[in-house]
């Protein structure tokens, strides 16, 4: 019969509570428009975080993008954000995962899909605004509107080609925990 010892029990201890992948999920209603997402390596995913040692949570939204990385404090190469902890001071990190960035189509409208799995270190996200640098292309016309701004969980426009109104309403998101 094989037994842990202490040293096993803390390693599984941080394997399980510090460091996992938690996935954006989003839902909207999409009023004729063939989907929407990010645009670009520079756009920046604001998040709250809580820290896994101590629970204190950031009083702010902080960012993070891809094109913006910097050396990691726990052995992987690189990272999109690193926080220290204003309580515990611990050091924690977060990575966004290139391959998991999507578009959100109107085949997902009403449904929650992942959007971006962050590689978190030590904290998990608690709180996303979605904030401006979303594209979306329209569902008859293909005309593509750019910069909108998401903040208030909702946008409207108008799309000339199709001759019909476009929008992105009931915004909600959610994080949860991916292997």
């Amino acid at each position: 019969m094989f037994k842990f010892n202490h040293l096993m029990i803390v390693n599984l201890v941080v394997l399980f509570f510090y460091i996992k992948k938690t996935a954006l999920q989003i839902s909207a209603q999409l009023e004729n428009l063939k989907k929407f997402y990010t645009i670009g390596e520079d756009f920046r995913w604001y998040i709250k975080l809580k820290c896994c040692n101590c629970g204190e949570e950031t009083p702010e939204f902080v960012y993070c993008s891809l094109g913006e990385t910097y050396p990691a404090p726990h052995g992987k190469s690189s990272c999109s954000l690193i926080l220290k902890c204003k309580l515990c001071k611990r050091e924690n990190s977060l990575d966004i995962i290139k391959d998991s960035l999507c578009s959100y189509t109107s085949e997902d409208s009403g449904k929650f899909k992942t959007i971006l799995v962050f590689d978190c270190r030590g904290v998990t996200p608690i709180d996303f605004s979605p904030r401006v640098g979303w594209e979306a292309v329209g569902l008859e016309s293909d005309t593509s509107f750019t910069d909108i701004d998401l903040s208030s969980s909702e946008w409207y426009d108008y799309d000339e080609k199709a001759g019909n109104s476009v929008s992105i309403t009931e915004l909600k998101f959610q994080f949860v925990i991916v292997k």
